[in-house]
């Protein structure tokens, strides 16, 4: 089974090419299906009808090399030196047992939403904001390879979770992996500039707890409010999930089913959101 401990120093020198090969691959076939293949056939999906400059792709994707690079360093830090002895990363299965191994996974994203969440309300604090944050925000109309285009900085602190898990958390190479690659998705998810979820996921005793990409879209545009990563938890308990995230998922999803409006008692159904 692949395990980064066994790496020997040289083969280091690796990982950040395949973080980064990863990144590529999931934003190139994001890019290539939403972008250019159905650009047209999909418009209607499109959050905010227009796309970004060929700039801004080439900005997006020059940080998201540089932070792909930092997250492999936090990776080789805590994994290719001797902290690794410190570190509650594991290779038996039995050590901890299969349900372990399962629970784990969904508890990292839990765990990296709270720390998400708290970093990302920091950035927005006016001289982080000014100085770090903003290299993110000049994608206020975000494409897929936005995911990781980070400041060298905020990059270093996005990286933070890498060492917070495998410190305080038994992973084995199956979760902490499965953790890395749900990380790259959701955030391409996040960045994608398309509505892929239906009307009734956000009036679902579950689904009004995930994060869309129509949240975090409208975070991008509007600059405040819509934290989140995976979820919508923390935006809900601190008040900062944006009240017109409603007219924002009115407006696309009255583009995607312009025949079916909704009903005047679903219309009236509150989706419990408050703006911060």
């Amino acid at each position: 089974m692949f395990n980064p401990t066994e790496f020997p120093a040289q083969q280091w020198l690796l990982v950040p090419l395949i973080i980064f090969g990863r990144y590529v691959v999931f934003c190139a076939i994001s890019y290539a299906v939403f972008y250019v293949w159905k650009r047209r056939d999909w418009l209607f999906r499109k959050i905010q009808q227009k796309f970004p400059l060929r700039s801004d792709y080439l900005r997006e994707i020059g940080y998201s090399a540089v932070s792909s690079a930092i997250f492999a360093a936090a990776a080789w830090i805590c994994l290719g030196t001797p902290l690794r002895d410190y570190t509650l990363f594991y290779s038996d299965i039995d050590q901890y047992g299969w349900w372990w191994l399962a629970a784990s996974i969904p508890l990292t994203l839990l765990v990296h939403d709270a720390y998400f969440y708290w970093i990302h309300r920091l950035m927005h604090l006016p001289g982080l904001y000014r100085r770090i944050h903003l290299v993110h925000h000049k994608s206020v109309n975000p494409s897929p390879w936005a995911a990781y285009a980070f400041h060298p900085l905020e990059a270093v602190l996005e990286a933070g979770i890498i060492p917070l898990l495998l410190f305080a958390m038994p992973l084995h190479p199956v979760s902490f992996w499965a953790f890395i690659t749900l990380m790259l998705m959701f955030n391409v998810y996040g960045h994608l500039g398309y509505e892929l979820f239906s009307r009734k996921t956000y009036d679902h005793p579950i689904g009004r707890w995930l994060n869309s990409s129509v949240h975090h879209n409208m975070h991008h545009e509007k600059f405040y409010g819509n934290y989140g990563l995976y979820f919508t938890i923390w935006d809900r308990l601190c008040g900062t999930l944006r009240a017109d995230s409603v007219d924002k998922i009115e407006e696309v999803h009255g583009r995607i089913h312009p025949a079916a409006p909704r009903s005047s008692a679903e219309k009236k159904e509150p989706l419990n959101t408050a703006h911060g």
